[in-house]
């Protein structure tokens, strides 16, 4: 929603792409349903209103209500009563699919509940449904390492090109999920070998990856807590993806302390997340994505460019850079000179 000008307030009700906004829950709401309930994977190469309720066990009358959204929507189409899949749907939301995108999908119906609580997480300054990782529905955690796993596999590349991984031989993935940049970034160079540092039942997801990928002996796991333990040392990168903002303040500086001391001298570390600029009202995305840390975590947050570098400076970091990327995230880099 673009802001709205002085010239587009003179009528005597709000304007129309102000109320599509509010309403935009509609439309969202009837996708994730859609996901939750495997709607795609019912409809298969084509079913009636009734036989989709039957195969999903639910309401035939609320399930062609769902059906007939979803041709509005445009992830189904409907002929003669019998539905089918469109080409979005039957590519990566329809079992047998090219790709099957719902486990990683199942991350935002997950983000549905959480962000219900928005108002009273304003009220409160915290997450209301926080729950520390090992207490979480293992689902969750599977639908959570799914999503990032996706995410993974269409950025690393573009941040193995920003940082360079040449005379790269030892990668530290901290709080590195399934595997995709320590697996990437080991395909990019022939010579480095990774250890992917994570919690327990995270890891084993990685592993599973990581022998896929034909890597088990170049990429290894260990599992512990990035709030408090040492990660050795002798690093030449340790990579740190997608954890700050999932901390407070405090604790990343706290991690960025343990990041410099567990480098080789030369050593960098690289930091992606979702970085604001010094107002921290843009870009969008990761000024909305701070809510997102507000509902979800005990005090996280989007944090800005200035607060990075303020950071990895009193973390004993030199050279410290902002390095870009195509889409929402960006790099934070700092070096260790001794």
């Amino acid at each position: 929603m673009q802001p709205a000008s002085d010239s587009t307030l003179t009528a005597d009700w709000l304007p129309e792409d102000f109320l599509q906004a509010l309403r935009a829950f509609q439309e969202s709401r009837a996708l994730l349903t859609s996901i939750e309930l495997d709607v795609y994977s019912a409809v298969g190469q084509g079913a009636t209103a009734a036989e989709v309720a039957e195969r999903l066990g639910a309401d035939a009358r609320a399930t062609e209500m769902l059906l007939n959204a979803l041709v509005a929507l445009g992830t189904l189409a409907k002929r003669e009563g019998v539905f089918s899949n469109g080409p979005l749907a039957a590519r990566f939301l329809a079992s047998g699919g090219a790709v099957d995108a719902r486990p990683a999908l199942m991350h935002i119906v997950h983000m549905w509940e959480r962000w219900s609580t928005l108002t009273e997480c304003v009220r409160r300054g915290t997450s209301v449904t926080y729950q520390e990782p090992e207490d979480r529905d293992p689902k969750w955690t599977e639908a959570f390492i799914a999503a990032m796993h996706a995410n993974a596999l269409q950025r690393a590349p573009a941040v193995a090109a920003a940082i360079g991984l040449e005379g790269v031989r030892r990668m530290l993935d901290v709080g590195g999920g399934s595997g995709a940049y320590s697996i990437a970034f080991a395909q990019a160079a022939p010579d480095l070998t990774a250890e992917v540092f994570d919690l327990p039942r995270v890891v084993r997801i990685a592993e599973g990856h990581i022998a896929r990928a034909g890597l088990s002996g170049r990429v290894t796991t260990r599992a512990g807590d990035l709030r408090a333990d040492r990660f050795g040392e002798g690093w030449d990168l340790i990579l740190v993806s997608a954890i700050c903002h999932m901390l407070s303040p405090e604790e990343n500086q706290d991690l960025l302390r343990r990041c410099h001391a567990a480098l080789a001298p030369g050593g960098r570390l690289v930091i992606q997340d979702f970085i604001l600029e010094p107002g921290k009202t843009a870009p969008r995305q990761a000024a909305l994505f701070s809510l997102n840390m507000l509902v979800g975590t005990q005090a996280g947050a989007s944090y800005s460019r200035p607060e990075y570098a303020a950071w990895l400076t009193a973390a004993g970091f030199a050279e410290v850079r902002y390095l870009p990327l195509p889409g929402p995230s960006a790099l934070m880099v700092g070096s260790r000179c001794s």
